[in-house]
Parts: C-alpha cells; structure tokens; sequence
C-alpha cells in the first residue's frame, strides 16, 4: 500500500497526503511494538527491503569490479570516496556503504539501467539526477558548506529551524521563506517535504536513532544521504568533505578551491612551528597547556574528549590539550562532564583557557566567567590573563577548521596582540 501511495503521490495526485501520513504513522508504530511488516524487522532488514521498493535504487547489487572510474585522492578524509566516470558522472561512496552515483543534466535520456551498469562498487546505487535541489538538509555542519559553494538556493528544507543558525545567510533564506522548516531529524513534516518535492535528504549521524525516519524517506523515493563528516579523525578530514557536496552541485573545482585555502592555512601553522625554535613552557613535551570547555547549568564542566577534532586543532596549532586519557582515544562522544572538582585538579594549571560558548553562549567578560563557576578565578591561565572565548557560530561554520587553527597558532604565540576571526580574549 505503501508503495502505491508514494507512486500516487510522485504523480503529483497531492489529495493522498493525508493518507500517506496515516501510513507513515502506523509505520512508525509497528517499529516501536516490534509488529510485523518492514518495520518490525531488523534494521539492516527493514533498510534492504525499503531499498528494494524505492524505484531509485538498483535492482542488482555489484559484486565485483566492472569498469573502474577515476578515484579522486583525498588528502585527510577517511569516511567517503569520489570516483569519477569519463562520461560525466561521479560515484559518492560513505563508510556507511551507501553508494551515490551523481548523474549531469545533460545524461538525462540515459535510462538509470545502463547508467548503473556502468558502475563498480560493492553495493546498491542509489541515482541522484543533477541538479539536485530541494534538499531537506539536517545535518547543520553541512549548510556552511553549501554557502561556501553558493549552493545555499539548493536548499528547500531546514531541520533547524530560524532562531536556530548562527549563519546569516540561512538565517535570512529562512526568514525570506526561501528555505522552510521541515522538523527535527525524528520528526519530520512529511507532507511538507513530499509537496515541496524533495529529492534529497543529508542527515547528520544521529538519524540512526531513528531508522524508521529513513525508512519512511526511501519509501517515499527520498534518497538519505547520511553525514559522517564528524567521524573524520583529522579535522581537515571534516572540512574535506565539501568535495562530496561539490560533487553533488556539479561544483567540484570551487570545492577544491575551498578545500585547498583551507589546507593552506594549516601548512602555514606547520611551516611557522617547524620553524620556531621552541615552545612556550607548560605541558610536558614543552608545548603551552590548553583548556577547551564550557560549565554547564548544574555547574560541571563539559570537556572535549581527547578523540575530538577539536583537541587535535589544539595540537596541530602547537599546543597540547589539558585532558588526556588514553582510554578515551577510541570513543566515538565528542564530549564528556566532568564535576568541577576534578575538573579544577586537571586544568587549573592549563596556561590558556578557550570557553566554548557554541552551547550557552559568549562571554563577555571574566566576572561573567566567575558567574559560572567562582573556581576559575584560581586558574593559572585567568591570573596571567590568557583566556579567551570562541566566536557563538563555531560549531555552525564547520568550514573555519583551518582558520580557528591558526587562531589557536596566533593565540598561542601573538596572544592578545594578534588578529583572530574565531577566538577573541576575556577581559
């Protein structure tokens, strides 16, 4: 029934929204009761059977390598590949083992079959027929990348609503009524995404807490690509994935531009510390210890795990982040609370302090520091005067990884008197 709806609906007979939205409903209540039908099996099931009913993807899984396209090399990221194809198209492969193959406009009386064909990969393919617009976009770190592309009018539908972007130029397409809200990742507004004409939805990792969301999607013929730059292990891995958006928008050269002046400003922080003779005093391999962190409102600290890219940005600007268990190299959390006593024993000797301000906002002075936790008075950093406060859009503007880098560089070794974008001294 299913799928007759969605085949209904793709023929634009818009009266079956509500019915589809019924179905959609009792999908989603057979996955929570265990019931029979697609969502009563096991995830890796319920998402082969929905596969094999969206007319998109391919009948035939690829098995062995046929014809080779071109691998792109890559030089940070680990979590997806591009092959590209002389006839135009590009393959998008993501570690979760979902294959994409990107089709140009002027391939469209190429039926999907023999375009398939023509590909090699060990999975089902899944067609994405440029221009790929009217994206239902929820994975937030994404959308500075379709900015930096100036992809932005490709983007129909937001999981983060207005009030939500630090980015300005969402901010205003939301405002303007150019990009719409379309719910949270787990709740959704089908009927606005199916009228609106969806043809792709970029999901962010949390989605697998809600597989019956993706289901519903791919039973609809909305392709789900899901977004594993987080999992990237090099920061500039995560800023590497603006090549798989280009790929998307046909804009492949812009996006190695932009990746390439990213890039840049991290082989100068490499040539300026190759370079200096020494480092400041503080951690034990002589590098100055750095803080990262934000109090939370019941007064604990949130620190980031020493697996996050953020301590390795730390690193890669010549510094050495405080927090180190080697326990938690391998954990896939970004962060972790920590009470504020054990937090004081670890960090109190830190020589600068970063406040995050991505969660509760910026600080904009050191008594409104204290407000948070009177504690930091104590620290080491706050009585020299070394503590400093990230920019609110930070997490937003995933593609700053390079210039909070040498911010990092600068603060490290200008302090005060250096000229930084993303950090900015508390006094």
């Amino acid at each position: 029934m299913k799928r007759n709806i969605c085949k209904m609906y793709r023929m634009e007979q818009l009266w079956i929204v509500g019915s589809l939205l019924l179905c959609l409903t009792g999908c989603g209540t057979k996955a929570a009761s265990g019931g029979e039908g697609v969502s009563g099996q096991a995830p890796a099931a319920q998402i082969e059977t929905a596969s094999a009913q969206a007319e998109y993807v391919s009948e035939q899984t690829v098995s062995e390598q046929t014809e080779a396209g071109q691998r792109v090399a890559l030089s940070y990221a680990q979590e997806f590949t591009l092959d590209r194809y002389d006839n135009g198209c590009t393959l998008i492969g993501i570690s979760d083992g979902t294959y994409y193959l990107v089709v140009p406009e002027e391939l469209e009386d190429i039926p999907d079959e023999e375009l398939k064909a023509g590909v090699s990969c060990p999975g089902a393919v899944t067609l994405l027929r440029q221009p790929v617009d009217q994206i239902y976009l929820v994975a937030s770190a994404v959308m500075d990348m379709f900015c930096e592309l100036d992809g932005l009018s490709s983007i129909r539908l937001s999981g983060t609503d207005a009030e939500g972007w630090y980015i300005e130029e969402a901010r205003a397409a939301m405002e303007a009524g150019d990009i719409l809200y379309a719910g949270k990742y787990n709740a959704p507004d089908y009927e606005l995404i199916l009228s609106e004409g969806c043809k792709l939805a970029v999901e962010n990792t949390m989605i697998s807490h809600s597989p019956e969301v993706k289901e519903n999607l791919i039973f609809c013929g909305i392709p789900v690509l899901v977004d594993y730059s987080s999992y990237e292990s090099h920061p500039l891995g995560r800023v590497e994935w603006i090549k798989v958006y280009g790929a998307l928008l046909g804009r492949e050269e812009e996006a190695e531009r932009i990746f390439a002046a990213q890039e840049a400003l991290l082989l100068q922080v490499e040539e300026e510390l190759a370079q200096a003779e020494g480092n400041a005093a503080g951690s034990q391999d002589g590098r100055p210890a750095v803080a990262f962190f934000y109090i939370t409102n019941n007064g604990a600290a949130n620190v980031r795990r020493p697996s996050d890219y953020v301590p390795k940005m730390i690193e890669l600007a010549g510094g050495a982040y405080i927090y180190h268990d080697p326990g938690e190299e391998e954990s896939r959390a970004s962060s972790m609370t920590m009470q504020i006593e054990e937090f004081y024993a670890t960090a109190k000797d830190a020589d600068y302090i970063i406040y995050n301000s991505a969660i509760d906002g910026e600080v904009g002075s050191l008594e409104e520091l204290y407000a948070k936790c009177g504690l930091l008075a104590d620290f080491k950093a706050v009585k020299e005067g070394n503590v400093y406060c990230t920019t609110k859009n930070l997490y937003q503007e995933s593609m700053s990884v390079g210039g909070l880098i040498q911010d990092i560089h600068v603060m490290l070794t200008q302090g005060k008197e250096g000229q930084m974008e993303y950090l900015y001294p508390v006094e």
